[in-house]
């Protein structure tokens, strides 16, 4: 994947999370969750935009995913948090419908999609979506349901500041949002990844940069050429298949690669 390729992406998914906001969650005072949420209660509390705001909170969390999650990353993350600020400032805020439940579930349904293809375009909103990311590299989980863990808090705040009922509205859309980020972003579902190449040295390398997998190499011989090749096999995630994808394609764009997805992992599945 080009990165004028991931930044268009990253871009056009900025600005559908705009729309989610302005249009369905924001009129009716449903907020989404974390840092996100924060910003539209003070949005909603003060006269300073909900777009300003979402880019001030993030900054401390920017600095933790710098250390984290990498260079690339947070620069893709402040680019997307960044075009959801500025169309926030442009969206008008209007309601779309004015049934409340509505709006909580194609908000939520929106704004799902939107953040599930800007953290599979190797990006992500800031706030929790950061840390749900850095706590996934260290435990296995889904990171649709930790985020929502990580957002219940924004719900009590919602409860305490506005109403429950536009509590147990966000609490809804936060939901909605968390099973549809799961079913773009699929960071949990394991793939076997299996590599046949000569340039075992160069690609081991580069994997191991790349990954926090043990990779397992074996001898292997090409039953017609009867030339000797090295056979690298490890399981990665769905998501990082994104990443590992272009690494073999340039380290050697004649490797037979073969992926397939594995049920289940026992054992080690992190390199310690």
């Amino acid at each position: 994947m080009s990165n004028v390729y991931r930044l268009i992406g990253i871009f056009a998914a900025s600005i559908v999370l705009g729309f989610a906001f302005n249009l369905f969650l924001l009129p009716h005072e449903v907020l989404t969750g974390g840092v996100t949420g924060l910003a539209m209660v003070f949005g909603l509390l003060t006269p300073i935009n909900a777009g300003i705001w979402i880019f001030v909170l993030n900054i401390p969390i920017f600095i933790l995913g710098w250390l984290g999650l990498g260079k690339t990353f947070i620069a893709n993350s402040v680019f997307s948090v960044v075009v959801t600020s500025i169309s926030m400032l442009y969206i008008p805020v209007v309601q779309v419908t004015e049934d409340a439940l509505l709006s909580s579930v194609f908000g939520g349904v929106i704004a799902g999609a939107a953040i599930g293809f800007i953290i599979r375009f190797y990006g992500s909103t800031g706030g929790f979506d950061v840390i749900g990311l850095i706590l996934t590299k260290k435990r296995d989980v889904p990171l649709g349901a930790l985020i929502f863990a990580l957002n219940s808090i924004v719900v009590f705040i919602s409860g305490f500041v506005f109403a429950w009922d536009l509590a147990l509205y966000t609490m809804a859309s936060i939901y909605i949002t968390g099973l549809v980020i799961d079913r773009i972003h699929t960071r949990h579902i394991k793939l076997s990844l299996v590599v046949v190449t000569s340039r075992e040295d160069e690609l081991k390398e580069a994997l191991l940069n790349n990954l926090y997998r043990g990779i397992t190499v074996m001898e292997g011989e090409g039953a017609y050429s009867k030339a000797k090749l090295q056979v690298l096999y490890t399981v990665i995630s769905r998501y990082e298949l994104a990443i590992i994808k272009p690494i073999i394609k340039e380290v050697d764009p004649n490797a037979f690669v073969s992926i397939n997805e594995t049920m289940e992992v026992l054992g080690n599945f992190r390199r310690g």
